[in-house]
């Protein structure tokens, strides 16, 4: 039995936290949101963020941060991008040395345009590192619905610890040594996902989504190669999988975003009126400013920041992308 600490128990936080204490391994949550921490504590359940599905009578969740990490051997950090280095900062002097942090979050934080491995160790430099990431609804997760997902760290035997540490006859866990790319299409694949939903809320059909998730894939390898990546990596369950997922599935929240956009609805109205993260929509802007500075073209990403933030139309960015200059498929 391993102590876990849980930092962040939205919907994804709640299924992995639920899913490691039913394996039998200690495991606190912590939750910014005191009814969360009542509900979760009290009737087991996260009536706030994965309402209906009954959790492990044995997890546990705190509101403080600090008292949630002590004592665990793995922390699985899973707040949002824009306050993952806010809240490891908070509770870094706490930390063990070589405590193994597992990251879950699929973001970019915007300011910085860094990856969640470098927040890590910017923050807690004495601690290990890993990334978990893949085609994952935290819904069909916490349902026990077969899943695979990548751990990945630089160090494999890491990677090893998470996989073991999360295997169950439903989660099945692959390793990886490429924490960049890993990162990155949790990340990306975001972007296109709004992307895909836009097209969605325009009424389109399957020539255009098919075309989208393509040439959204080379966006992500593109930039994923020219940032270190290995290109392989984006044809696997952290690339083209969670892709695949997130820009097709019912359950997605950057897809839902796009449908509403594109449908008239403003960013800051559809934030307003849903508690739970897209991190698509800000992952747009730092996708487009590492790519520029990169020197990549990512002509879908920089239509969908144009949708969300510049006031552009999702019908004028559709034929500005169609309208582009002729290209050849493989880029070089």
């Amino acid at each position: 039995m391993t102590r876990v600490a849980v930092l962040g128990a939205g919907s994804w936080g709640t299924a992995l936290a639920d899913l490691l204490a039913r394996k039998g391994h200690d495991v606190c949550a912590w939750a910014y949101e005191p009814e969360v921490v009542a509900a979760i504590n009290e009737r087991h359940e996260n009536s706030v963020f994965l309402p209906g599905q009954p959790l492990s009578p044995a997890l546990r969740a705190d509101h403080d941060a600090r008292r949630v990490i002590e004592g665990s051997a793995v922390v699985i950090s899973v707040s949002p991008s824009h306050v993952v280095r806010t809240v490891i900062r908070s509770v870094a002097d706490a930390l063990v040395p070589g405590t193994l942090i597992v990251s879950a979050t699929k973001g970019i934080e915007e300011k910085s345009l860094a990856l969640m491995s470098q927040v890590v160790a910017d923050e807690a430099p004495a601690a290990r590192f890993a990334v978990l990431s893949g085609p994952s609804f935290a819904k069909e997760v916490a349902e026990g619905q077969p899943t695979a997902v990548v751990a990945a760290s630089r160090e494999p035997a890491a990677a090893g610890e998470v996989q073991e540490l999360f295997a169950t006859p439903a989660f099945r866990v692959y390793t990886n040594t490429d924490v960049i790319g890993v990162e990155l299409g949790g990340a990306l694949k975001n972007v296109i996902a709004v992307a895909a939903g836009i097209l969605d809320g325009l009424g389109l059909g399957n020539n255009p989504r098919a075309a989208l998730l393509t040439r959204g894939l080379a966006e992500i390898t593109r930039v994923g190669v020219a940032l270190g990546a290995d290109a392989a990596t984006f044809a696997g369950l952290a690339g083209m999988g969670d892709l695949i997922l997130t820009a097709t599935g019912g359950l997605s929240r950057n897809r839902a975003l796009g449908i509403a956009v594109a449908q008239g609805e403003t960013l800051d109205s559809w934030r307003a009126r849903n508690r739970t993260v897209a991190e698509g929509a800000n992952t747009s802007r730092a996708a487009a400013a590492l790519a520029s500075r990169a020197g990549v073209e990512m002509p879908i990403v920089d239509q969908v920041r144009a949708v969300l933030f510049d006031g552009k139309s999702a019908q004028d960015s559709l034929r500005d992308l169609m309208d582009r200059e002729p290209k050849a498929e493989q880029w070089r």
